[in-house]
């Protein structure tokens, strides 16, 4: 069992009660990181399910949750022959924290029928640069658990220098070796820094409603991610991110709308 998979297990209560405890080491600056609670949700919701992966998940974030014991309260809605639905809740301290609706279905090792290769070209691994390492009284202890290498222009706005458009493209993985899964997909499709940094925009961008697809189980190595936004507007913006595996291949995307960070 890596760190990961013991920050994010769930113990099972019962039919419908998993007790969980939410790991400071996945914080960004206080609170905890959305994909890294997604993975935990879904960890409980796959144990409960007759089907091994979670295709289809999406959360709404009402509260942030903090580090400490917390529970998962799933409760299925219908199982058929290739697929089963369940909501799922985030309970800490009897509030509800996180809200949601999961599918469940089993993946295999197939040829896709119909692949879209058009993808953002991306440096060589070598070319691209790591974002400094926080002060420890930051709060971001997230950074500890992964590797990102970023495509350098979408990272000019540490120097002040921003492309103008809402953008960010990096490789990942974790720090301790492990081959991607689901979960580790979970927490991929929500660590680049949020895409309105690129645009000019700073300060904490909370989410409010993520949903993304679990599109093929992903091969070892590292991932790509490829992360973009249609419209920031009246303090709200989209972020949109593409994963795909060491070859090439589409394993997650996914969609979130968040607020612009106040500075």
């Amino acid at each position: 069992m890596t760190k990961f998979d013991e920050a994010t297990q769930a113990i099972k209560i019962d039919d419908t009660t998993y007790d969980v405890c939410l790991d400071p080491g996945y914080a960004i600056g206080g609170p905890l990181n959305g994909g890294y609670l997604m993975a935990v949700i879904l960890r409980a919701v796959v144990d409960a399910s007759p089907f091994e992966h979670p295709v289809s998940t999406t959360a709404q974030f009402l509260k942030p949750p903090v580090p400490g014991p917390a529970q998962v309260r799933v409760e299925p809605l219908k199982a058929g022959r290739t697929a089963a639905f369940a909501r799922a809740t985030l309970v800490q301290d009897g509030t509800a924290k996180i809200e949601g609706l999961i599918t469940t279905a089993t993946l295999g090792e197939v040829t896709p029928d119909y692949h879209d290769d058009d993808v953002h070209p991306m440096p060589p691994l070598d070319d691209c640069l790591r974002l400094p390492d926080p002060k420890p009284e930051s709060g971001m202890t997230l950074n500890a658990q992964m590797e990102l290498r970023f495509d350098p222009p979408t990272i000019g706005w540490l120097k002040g220098e921003p492309t103008g458009r809402p953008e960010s493209r990096a490789y990942f993985r974790m720090a301790e070796p492990q081959d991607p899964d689901p979960y580790v997909l979970a927490l991929a499709v929500d660590v680049l820094p949020p895409v309105v940094f690129s645009a000019g925009a700073r300060g904490w961008a909370p989410t409010v409603d993520l949903t993304w697809h679990l599109r093929a189980l992903p091969a070892p190595g590292w991932l790509t991610l490829i992360g973009g936004g249609r419209m920031i507007s009246d303090g709200w913006f989209d972020e949109e991110v593409e994963v795909r595996d060491s070859t090439g291949r589409l394993v997650a995307q996914s969609r979130q709308l968040a607020r612009v960070g106040r500075g």
